[in-house]
């Protein structure tokens, strides 16, 4: 599979790093964060990249587009992050054409998802496609792209057990803490941060630890009211956070931000606490949990404690990997059609020039043209086209000598 962008000295990459490789605080250097997508494409632009997007997640960050080296790409990405370019290239994943592709598929899937079948991911790359195709980074490849991941995202979903059960971030938080806790209906528990994740986390909490003081404090008091309301649990402002801290005994952190939420002040030395932080970068310094009355657990660590139903998902595998297959045969033989699409339209092009040209003629004559005439030689070029593309496409191996041919009778333009 051969992916050329519209400039013909660039490839398709992907670049990125993940939980694989790199751990929470690592992928916090390298989060990409989205207020900074309209000035990252300006630059970008300027220096050469068009088509391209990005996907940031707490358990991975990625690049897609094209460029005439991944070096650019890695170059391009890292100035606007936290973290050192040298160390994201101890950590980067890197693909190319056909396994860029494969890629993304596998990612889409849930096959690639930190827990096996967390289908997330394909909301999350959906989000961020469509902020980049604001800023005009898209083309015909990656639109095509992103369709068909969301087409194999569905088909896994519905045709595979890869998602079956309760195997996800928020689901394992509540579970340790489940396993964890003793006497849960006797704690304060506090929320902080009513994001996606913090809104299944709520979600969760109510529905398996039945009886807990739940707290919810989000920077948005407005957001946090209408969880609050849903499912009947307390809301405080934001100002009240060092006051609830001092009497919370659990504290679920998912604020999302890109610095720390929670600091060594904030709680103090002498209170024992569970704290949780699902934020990617770490929104939880790192230090509380040295603190021998602190129990300190990160994405990274509830990822690990997730329930039984990964048996049966691994079980689902081959069947999610077999349709991935069918969809890359079929992306794949699209892509064979692009190959030739400046080859029809510059043919196209000269058969309309010849048409504007015969009636301009006409015209010049004091000749009157039946607007019925024009609409069937409109008609006539589309199919003399459609001829021209289906002999390309039935005889692939001689299409540059066709066109080439062709170029000589119509004197076509370069395509």
């Amino acid at each position: 599979m051969t992916i050329r962008g519209d400039k013909k000295d660039q490839n398709f990459y992907v670049i990125g790093l993940s939980y694989e490789k790199a751990d929470a605080e690592t992928r916090g250097k390298f989060t990409f964060f989205p207020d900074k997508v309209s000035d990252f494409v300006k630059d970008a632009k300027q220096n050469g990249l068009a088509n391209f997007f990005v996907v940031s997640t707490c358990n991975r960050t990625e690049m897609y587009g094209f460029a005439p080296s991944a070096e650019c790409m890695i170059e391009q990405y890292c100035r606007f992050t936290e973290g050192d370019i040298e160390e994201f290239r101890n950590f980067v994943n890197i693909q190319e054409g056909k396994k860029a592709v494969e890629h993304l598929f596998r990612v889409s899937s849930g096959l690639e998802s930190q827990i096996l079948g967390d289908f997330d991911i394909i909301g999350q790359i959906k989000i961020w496609f469509t902020r980049f195709k604001k800023e005009g980074t898209t083309n015909a490849f990656l639109e095509r792209l992103i369709n068909t991941s969301i087409q194999i995202s569905k088909r896994i979903k519905n045709e595979t057990l890869l998602s079956n059960g309760s195997a996800s971030v928020a689901f394992s938080a509540v579970n340790f803490i489940l396993d964890s806790q003793k006497d849960l209906a006797s704690k304060n528990i506090l929320l902080y941060g009513v994001g996606k994740i913090g809104r299944n986390t709520c979600e969760n909490l109510v529905k398996h630890s039945e009886g807990s003081q739940i707290t919810l404090i989000n920077r948005t008091r407005e957001k946090a009211e209408i969880l609050g309301n849903k499912y009947e649990v307390i809301v405080k402002d934001h100002a009240d956070l060092l006051e609830e801290l001092q009497k919370t005994d659990i504290l679920i952190v998912a604020t999302g931000a890109s610095k720390h939420t929670i600091t060594e002040e904030m709680i103090p030395m002498d209170k024992s606490m569970t704290i949780i932080d699902m934020s990617v970068p770490e929104n939880v310094v790192h230090t509380l949990g040295s603190r021998d009355n602190i129990h300190l657990v990160n994405v990274d660590g509830l990822s690990k404690m997730v329930d039984e139903t990964l048996n049966t998902r691994k079980e689902a595998i081959p069947l999610a990997e077999s349709i991935i297959s069918e969809l890359m045969d079929e992306f794949a033989e699209w892509l064979k059609t692009r190959e030739f699409v400046p080859y029809i339209q510059s043919f196209k092009s000269r058969l309309q020039f010849i048409q504007d040209n015969e009636i301009h003629n006409l015209r010049k004559d004091n000749l009157s043209v039946d607007e019925n005439e024009l609409l069937l030689t409109k008609k006539m070029i589309q199919r003399i086209t459609n001829q021209f593309a289906s002999y390309l496409l039935e005889n692939r191996d001689h299409a540059e000598d066709t066109y080439e041919l062709m170029q000589k009778m119509f004197r076509l333009k370069e395509a």
